[in-house]
């Protein structure tokens, strides 16, 4: 069985910086693309961050240069750096993958960026 769980959200200034982490369980995360999400109150769930089996990442535009994507294969996490953070970055953040035509989601981390 698939899981996922988040951890690493939490309140911080703008500016300032913080990193999740999604430690994945039933697959390995060096075989997969897996994705970073965040959906911010009344928002529709967005891609922030996805990275592929290959190692290549992506981004949304409006966090490029700013959030990095990263997975440790030993401990079969992922991480999402996220530094130079704004309030509009306030979000609940999810780690998603798609493993045999199924989706599955982490339980959410909040991330708050006060001004």
């Amino acid at each position: 069985q698939v899981q996922l769980v988040e951890s690493g959200g939490g309140l911080v200034q703008a500016g300032g910086s913080l990193r999740l982490s999604c430690a994945a369980s039933g697959i390995i995360v060096s075989t997969r693309s897996m994705g970073w999400y965040r959906q911010a109150s009344g928002k529709q769930r967005e891609l922030v961050a996805e990275i592929t089996s290959d190692g290549s990442a992506k981004y949304e535009d409006s966090v490029k240069g700013r959030f990095t994507i990263s997975r440790d294969n030993a401990k079969n996490t992922i991480f999402l750096q996220m530094n130079s953070l704004k309030p509009e970055d306030t979000a609940v953040y999810y780690c998603h993958v798609q493993y045999v035509w199924r989706h599955y989601w982490g339980q959410g981390t909040q991330v708050t960026v006060s001004s």
